[in-house]
């Protein structure tokens, strides 16, 4: 139970950004958030309360951006036309930082994660994220792209680096590809990427670095 003196909570939002219907992005999506909460049981914050939230941008069912507007234009959810709109504005606005878990599709990132980014601007804005991306080459091109529109075109805040995991046979990765159980335990160690997992742990880190570095200091920037 709560009380006066409880730190407000810190909440992240750990991003599914594939909504391809056959997709393993909330499998990794998984593994990603269990390497960051026992992290979290060993090494705690101190002064953070920190809470997780799952993303999947697949189950949000937005239309391709069919506002009016022009998000960097808008400072209210209810600015927004359509009720849709308004929730995904309220959902990301009560979120404090972001690990985008990403697919790469044709070398790049996917369409409907790209679609739910431009949906909004002053919501993610000056706020910190990381990227772990996924694919038979680790999908290097999609985090890259990520960490280019969110750094550069938002402004949030972004980690030096990123992590991206390669499927380590062609086996893996048409499991992969049919939407397969890749065996990615709720220990998240012993897995197909078990030598992966203290470089998640490092960039889990790194967002934690960025999260205790004052926001407003962005935002006076911006």
């Amino acid at each position: 139970m709560s009380t006066a003196t409880d730190p407000k909570p810190v909440r992240i939002g750990i991003v599914v950004g594939s909504t391809r219907v056959v997709r393993v992005g909330p499998q990794i999506a998984a593994f990603v958030r269990s390497l960051v909460e026992q992290d979290l049981k060993t090494a705690p914050v101190d002064s953070l309360s920190i809470e997780f939230e799952t993303v999947d941008i697949g189950a949000l069912n937005l239309p391709l951006f069919d506002e009016p507007g022009v998000p960097s234009h808008t400072d209210v959810p209810d600015g927004y036309a359509h009720e849709h709109t308004r929730a995904w504005s309220r959902r990301v606005s009560a979120l404090d930082a972001f690990i985008f878990v990403t697919a790469q599709h044709n070398w790049g990132v996917p369409a409907g994660l790209k679609n739910a980014i431009d949906y909004l601007f002053k919501e993610w804005q000056g706020k910190p994220f990381v990227v772990v991306s996924y694919g038979g080459h680790g999908g290097t091109h999609a985090a890259n792209a990520l960490q280019l529109i969110l750094g550069g075109g938002i402004r949030m805040r972004a980690a030096d680096k990123t992590v991206n995991l390669s499927f380590p046979s062609r086996e893996v990765t048409l499991q992969a590809v049919r939407g397969k159980d890749l065996g990615l335990s709720p220990s998240g160690r012993e897995t197909i990427w078990s030598e992966r997992a203290e470089d998640v742990v490092q960039l889990w880190r790194q967002l934690v670095a960025l999260m205790t570095t004052p926001m407003k200091e962005t935002k006076a920037a911006a």
